[in-house]
């Protein structure tokens, strides 16, 4: 069904061959990719939204299974959105899996960090006001708030989602990938 597209990322609101090319068949917003589909996620690198000293990239999370979720803290959806992937952080993180936040197009870096602090959110965040840590996910829509990229333990992407969820709405997908290291 999926053949045919390259592959896909993204609410509010070009890599070299085998990186990830965004693509929304029909306007899907739940995307997934089995097996062949799945395509490299090229490195996402950005400042720590708690010390601008330190740089977070995504592989710093080689061999883990990763959900990156784009968001802000003037977004509506995101709001209620954070909990839920803090609890699904909380759950699986002993199974390898990593929630990383990209905080969108918030120019006062001290609102998103009051937003973590506020929700008890202890996932590592980029903060990324002006998108540029996205660049290199080629056609993804910036101004899609909130998405969610999920990665597989070989670094490529496995869904995305262009909308807000809760944890009840990833972890089927996650227990899956888990699961599919240990095959």
């Amino acid at each position: 069904m999926f053949a045919a597209m390259a592959v896909a990322v993204a609410g509010c609101s070009g890599g070299g061959e085998g990186d990830f090319n965004f693509v929304s068949p029909n306007g899907q917003v739940d995307i997934y990719y089995e097996g062949e589909q799945r395509q490299e996620l090229p490195e996402m690198v950005g400042e720590d939204l708690f010390d601008p000293d330190k740089r977070i990239s995504t592989a710093d999370f080689e061999g883990q299974v990763l959900v990156i979720n784009i968001w802000g803290q003037w977004c509506g959806p995101c709001r209620a959105e954070a909990p839920e992937l803090q609890q699904l952080y909380e759950k699986t993180k002993d199974d390898g899996v990593v929630v990383l936040g990209v905080d969108v197009r918030d120019y006062d870096r001290s609102a998103p960090q009051d937003f973590m602090r506020d929700r008890g959110l202890t996932y590592p965040s980029i903060y990324d006001p002006s998108g540029r840590s996205l660049v290199n996910l080629s056609g993804y829509p910036r101004t899609a708030v909130p998405s969610t990229i999920v990665v597989d333990r070989q670094g490529r992407v496995a869904a995305v989602f262009l909308r807000a969820l809760l944890a009840s709405d990833l972890q089927p997908l996650i227990d899956r990938l888990v699961a599919e290291d240990a095959a």
